[in-house]
């Protein structure tokens, strides 16, 4: 890039996060919703929607208008939606859980990201929540991570959990175990999605999740079919099963922790036994990828203090290193999902072969 480019770029970054507030703002303060079923209103008008000033409220809207998210007529002093107005409001639910999420559980965080990645774990937790441990351990204990994370991950799960068994080979009547299954929605859904006569599917994740787990498994009506056993992956996994299941757990951890899980899955499988992993993966070419944008500061800073998504390349090199022969290795499309996605996922396959 020549130097008028680069201070270019710098200048972009330089402006994320108070671009990244403004908007979410204006969603916040009611400013947006206001100007639905197109309506038009003037800066007075909104303020008392909003509960501010009408300077403060034209203050913010000369960025939505100048990205042609809210349009201004002049004439009459008045504000309207513009490109927001295309947008369904399923779609815009959908992008304000990511921005909520953002807001709460990375863009304070982020702020101790240079310490985090130091010690490899998340300062921010420590400094705003006195929490020691990892953002998954602090969500038991603090509502707004909770509320935001898990609205954002439902969205998520409801997206990816059906395209991945629709992609994925379970054996009808085989014994399935879901690796750090947590409180066994994944369970339950690979029983419903995969159903045949004598198949089960088994929650394995730390002894405190089991008294939740077996409770969700009642109320869908799935507790004859689903188990659960407690215990940690890195020290050893049950044996017994005919497919493993590993979802949105290896990019949790760094290559060390991914090898430990891979390989005592690998142990506790039969000749022939199956494991199916899903995850967010990187672009094999990283210019075209938003998540390498998104990822290393969310795991680094605001969640483990380690981990990040890898390419598909990469973990079918692992998978191999690990014992594994990759039966299957595909990556969703970004450009057959929303415009506003931010990461694909990624399927693996393999089979323990020898």
């Amino acid at each position: 890039m020549t130097e008028q480019h680069t201070l270019e770029r710098l200048r972009e970054f330089m402006l994320g996060p108070t671009r990244f507030m403004n908007l979410l703002t204006a969603f916040e303060l009611g400013i947006v919703d206001a100007l639905g079923d197109g309506r038009r209103m003037t800066a007075a008008q909104l303020a008392e929607v909003a509960g501010a000033s009408p300077d403060a409220v034209e203050q913010l809207l000369h960025l939505l208008v100048k990205e042609d998210f809210v349009s201004y007529e002049a004439a009459s002093l008045t504000y309207s939606r513009g490109g927001l107005d295309a947008v369904p409001e399923e779609d815009l639910q959908r992008v304000l859980a990511i921005m909520r999420m953002i807001k709460t559980v990375v863009l304070r965080q982020s702020f101790h990201l240079t310490e985090s990645v130091r010690v490899g774990a998340p300062v921010g937790l420590k400094t705003l929540y006195g929490h020691e441990g990892n953002l998954y351990e602090a969500l038991a204990e603090h509502r707004d991570l909770r509320e935001t994370w898990g609205t954002m991950m439902d969205t998520v799960t409801a997206h990816i959990d059906p395209w991945f068994f629709e992609n994925i080979e379970v054996p009808a009547g085989a014994r399935v175990l879901d690796l750090a299954g947590n409180t066994g929605l994944g369970a339950i859904l690979a029983y419903e999605l995969k159903r045949s006569p004598g198949l089960h599917v088994t929650t394995f994740d730390l002894p405190e999740k089991e008294t939740e787990c077996l409770q969700n498994f009642k109320a869908r009506g799935v507790d004859a079919h689903c188990s659960f056993i407690g215990g940690d992956v890195f020290r050893s996994v049950p044996e017994g099963f005919d497919v493993v299941l590993i979802k949105h757990f290896l990019d949790m951890f760094d290559k060390k922790e991914v090898f430990r899980i891979l390989r005592n899955t690998y142990d506790a499988l039969d000749v022939g036994g199956q494991v199916h992993i899903l995850g967010p993966v990187y672009a094999e070419d990283l210019k075209t990828s938003y998540a390498v944008d998104f990822f290393p500061t969310y795991f680094l800073g605001c969640t483990m203090g380690q981990g990040g998504p890898q390419k598909l390349s990469t973990y079918r090199e692992w998978l191999g290193e690990c014992g594994f022969t990759v039966t299957k290795a595909i990556a969703q499309d970004l450009a057959e999902m929303p415009a506003d996605a931010l990461v694909a996922h990624g399927i693996l396959c393999a089979t323990k072969t020898a």
